[in-house]
């Protein structure tokens, strides 16, 4: 493991895809939304499921979405999988998560403080800004931050089972990985989501 270059320099970097496919694996059937960019690719990386629901361009609103399907849908596990730049900017909705709490939804934001898909600029997560904090300043009891594998399998088993809404915050290395791209097709992508967690029947 490396020093992540910014943030704090006591904290250990985690590779991202390592954390995705470690609590990937644990929900095997859930319903997964990433965030634009790196989520994107980390979570096709380990699977291109047809269960997953890629948030290409709408910045923010990876929580809310989530938050819906999780209200809409008790009978499903809904995963969302973002980073610190999307999180910062739909920073609002962690608050109405926690008044609504849904059971069935868990939030992992890979944050390496940086905005991965405009340059690398630094983010404010990278200048100071827990978000795990901001969450449980929020009323998310469950909220975790990680730096470390040894944390990251010591928290897994909680984050991955029902209960009250958890968060958790994975401070991961800065480094640019192969992008693994999932479909661009805004159609294709909804119309296979819906399929897979039988949109028109909800469930029954």
């Amino acid at each position: 493991m490396v020093k992540l270059t910014s943030g704090s320099s006591s904290e250990q970097g985690l590779n991202r895809r390592i954390v995705v496919g470690e609590i990937m694996a644990g929900l095997d059937d859930a319903a997964i939304v990433t965030g634009l960019g790196s989520p994107t690719y980390d979570v096709a990386s380990v699977e291109d499921r047809d269960r997953n629901f890629y948030l290409w361009g709408a910045m923010g609103a990876a929580v809310a979405l989530g938050l819906g399907l999780a209200l809409a849908r008790k009978d499903l596990d809904i995963l969302v999988v973002t980073g610190d730049g999307e999180m910062l900017m739909g920073m609002g909705s962690l608050a109405t998560v926690a008044v609504k709490s849904p059971e069935n939804l868990s939030i992992l934001v890979l944050d390496n403080g940086l905005y991965g898909e405009t340059g690398m600029q630094q983010s404010h997560a990278g200048l100071g800004c827990d978000l795990s904090e901001v969450a449980a300043g929020c009323g998310i009891q469950n909220s975790w931050k990680i730096s470390t594998y040894g944390e990251l399998q010591e928290v897994k088993t909680k984050f991955q089972s029902r209960g009250s809404v958890r968060f958790l915050r994975a401070i991961v290395e800065n480094e640019e990985l192969e992008r693994v791209m999932p479909t661009r097709d805004a159609v294709e992508n909804k119309l296979r989501f819906r399929k897979s967690i039988d949109a028109d029947g909800l469930g029954q």
